[in-house]
């Protein structure tokens, strides 16, 4: 049998309370212990948290538009949110997205939070991706949608219908090679991936990684798509990052906490 874990401060409060019943050293002693115990505990615990953030820069200061550009009538920044809201009376014909115009990636981790609402929503974050027309933007996309069909996918969002499409599936590890071949490996089921721990109605983290020809996906710290892109002519090393509402459906989305680091000087 696997034993409990260490629980801090129902120690400490255990102590607590025998001090105060007791009021002898011992007792004394075993809440000076309990302390100690707990504040080591809680100083390993930010410390990593801390770590684990470490060399992160905001790109949305959750307050305006500052950076980012998109359909006015489409785009807006609600409770610390860059907020994408298409209605039955305003609605693009065609994806649409919402540039970060402060600078392009090349190798990075990207994490945010995102929170989507509405009839079959489906959205996604550009990378290393092309502005072609205004607001309208292809390449690399890290997919995202309410249901968790396309959760973690990595799409290839067209230019001017041209492009790859679905390169690897949530729940997969695909290898591209130089003709465009595939050979895929399984991670994980992905309904067992979206049923530990994804909230279909609240937010969700995601965590975009690309260096060199490596790309991941991780969804609240998980695994969810790796992909090793061989096809030189194909891939891309370098673009622009961008926000996306899908043409043709009432939907919000809403991207949170968005921050970059950058994995080369």
């Amino acid at each position: 049998m696997q034993a409990a874990p260490f629980q801090p401060f129902f120690f400490l409060r255990s102590a607590a309370c025998a001090t105060r019943w007791l009021g002898n050293v011992f007792a004394r002693s075993i809440f000076a212990v309990g302390l100690l115990a707990a504040g080591l505990l809680l100083a390993t615990q930010f410390a990593v948290a801390a770590d684990d953030e470490a060399g992160f820069e905001p790109i949305f200061d959750g307050k305006t538009l500052d950076g980012w550009d998109g359909d006015p009538k489409l785009w807006s920044v609600k409770d610390g949110a860059l907020v994408g809201e298409a209605t039955a009376g305003n609605m693009p014909k065609d994806d649409t997205f919402c540039v970060w115009r402060k600078g392009t990636v090349d190798d990075f981790v990207l994490r945010m939070e995102i929170r989507i609402n509405g009839k079959g929503p489906n959205s996604g974050v550009q990378y290393r991706s092309k502005e072609f027309e205004k607001w309208r933007v292809g390449g690399y996309q890290a997919d995202w949608d309410k249901a968790g069909v396309y959760v973690g996918t990595l799409y290839e969002q067209p230019i001017q219908n041209v492009g790859r499409h679905s390169l690897a599936k949530g729940g997969t590890k695909v290898v591209i090679d130089a003709d465009g071949k595939k050979e895929v490996t399984k991670i994980g089921n992905l309904e067992d991936m979206i049923d530990d721990g994804f909230d279909p109605d609240g937010w969700n983290l995601y965590e975009i990684s690309a260096e060199g020809n490596h790309l991941t996906h991780k969804v609240n710290g998980k695994l969810f798509m790796e992909c090793i892109d061989n096809q030189v002519d194909k891939r891309a090393m370098s673009g622009i990052v961008a926000v996306q509402i899908h043409g043709d459906r009432v939907m919000k989305v809403e991207f949170k906490n968005i921050r970059l680091k950058r994995l080369k000087p």
